[in-house]
């Protein structure tokens, strides 16, 4: 029987760890116990709106998350067209650089968390002003500076992982379901198609396309590294 070396024992143990990460997340994914995980990135979301309009010189007027895993950002001023395609595409670059991080060595984890706290709380206490929102944020923030300062670093990693995960997959479903599904619903990617003239359905497909490839690099990425 042939006996595997150290190199390929932890790639091995790698796309295994990997591979459950995501069939459990993917498997309670209409349950109970990742909503707050949904309504976060949902929160990354809208948060990359507003990043976007700030970054092309505009500004974050307000943004609103409901219960039903709803959001809006409104900005004011900035770059319209980058604005609108910050949103799926931002929840997919957060969940990437989670699961950097959390594959990071040294207290990366710690300091991922921290930030991540942190931003969630600012971002509340400046920006958001639906109820149900404020409440989440607060909440939600506070955990995340808890974690960073309670857990052990394998935990802190895991969590990573879990907000990683669940951020990019959420990122691919949201447009699939939003676009695709349902293209006629006022999402982002119809907004795009009333001002480029490129249909919803093509906008989708390019997101799509675009999340894939860019998880797959992440995947082989991190495998190298494992």
């Amino acid at each position: 029987m042939t006996t595997l070396d150290p190199l390929a024992q932890r790639r091995l143990r790698f796309l295994l760890g990997f591979l459950a990460y995501f069939v459990v997340i993917w498997a309670l994914w209409d349950q109970t116990l990742i909503y707050p995980l949904k309504i976060f990135v949902v929160f990354l979301h809208e948060v990359s709106h507003g990043f976007a309009a700030i970054a092309t010189g505009g500004g974050i007027q307000r943004i609103e998350i409901t219960p039903d895993q709803g959001g809006v950002c409104f900005c004011g001023g900035g770059s319209t067209f980058l604005t609108l395609s910050a949103g799926y595409l931002g929840s997919l670059l957060w969940g990437i650089a989670m699961l950097m991080l959390a594959r990071a060595p040294g207290r990366w984890h710690f300091y991922g968390l921290f930030a991540l706290g942190l931003l969630v709380l600012g971002v509340t206490i400046l920006y958001v002003r639906s109820g149900f929102g404020i409440v989440f944020g607060l909440l939600f923030g506070l955990a995340l500076i808890g974690a960073a300062k309670y857990l052990p670093l394998g935990l802190q990693a895991i969590m990573l992982t879990v907000l990683g995960l669940t951020s990019c997959l959420y990122a691919i479903l949201d447009i699939k379901s939003d676009i695709i599904d349902r293209p006629e619903i006022r999402s982002d990617a119809r907004m795009l198609a009333e001002l480029t003239g490129i249909p919803t359905v093509l906008w989708g497909l390019l997101w799509i396309v675009l999340a894939l490839a860019v998880s797959w690099w992440l995947l082989g990425r991190l495998y190298k590294k494992a």
